[in-house]
């Protein structure tokens, strides 16, 4: 039972992931596609905006299709892991809910990678588990991207607050409630 559980877990997880990358890239199942993506990733300061959109992209296909067949375990969840740490960051500032565009379901994501982490593939895969050696590399280069990633969008957040409020502009505060 518990083999069939992963593999469920995992084809669910890997076939949103791959279908949202290639909703990216191609602009396949009524995506942006690759020029629209990146021009929202400038907008949010990761740049440049057509790489960093492809490399998001590829990341979500390629890790969501080992993720769904088990080849080359553990890099499919480890790729899905860094990616969604990236877009849960980026989705921070509207809250934690998906309906406002929130952080919701990347942090989901991320989180179901994490378990299919620590639990493993399960005995029903296509393929053969990475070498530990290698996937312990790929992890810290996975982990090294991602935060180069968050922090390039944490720190144009804070140019470009800081450039609004050179030019007069400040926050709207939210009133208090009565």
């Amino acid at each position: 039972m518990r083999h069939v559980g992963l593999l469920i877990a995992r084809v669910v997880l890997g076939g949103y992931l791959m279908v949202h990358g290639a909703q990216k890239l191609f602009g396949w199942f009524d995506g942006p596609g690759l020029d629209k993506v990146a021009a929202g990733f400038e907008k949010r300061g990761l740049r440049p905006g057509k790489l960093m959109a492809a490399a998001a992209g590829a990341a979500e296909f390629g890790g969501g299709l080992l993720t769904a067949t088990g080849i080359a375990s553990p890099l499919g969840p480890l790729t899905i892991v860094g990616t969604m740490a990236v877009a849960s960051a980026t989705h921070r500032e509207n809250g934690p809910l998906s309906n406002k565009g929130g952080f919701e379901l990347p942090l989901t994501n991320l989180a179901l990678a994490v378990a299919l982490l620590s639990a493993g593939t399960g005995v029903l895969r296509l393929g053969p588990g990475a070498p530990k050696s290698f996937a312990r590399k790929a992890a810290l280069g996975a982990a090294v991207l991602a935060a180069g990633s968050i922090a390039q969008m944490l720190f144009a957040s804070r140019t470009r607050e800081a450039q609004l409020a050179a030019q007069g502009f400040q926050p709207i505060e939210p009133e208090p409630e009565s």
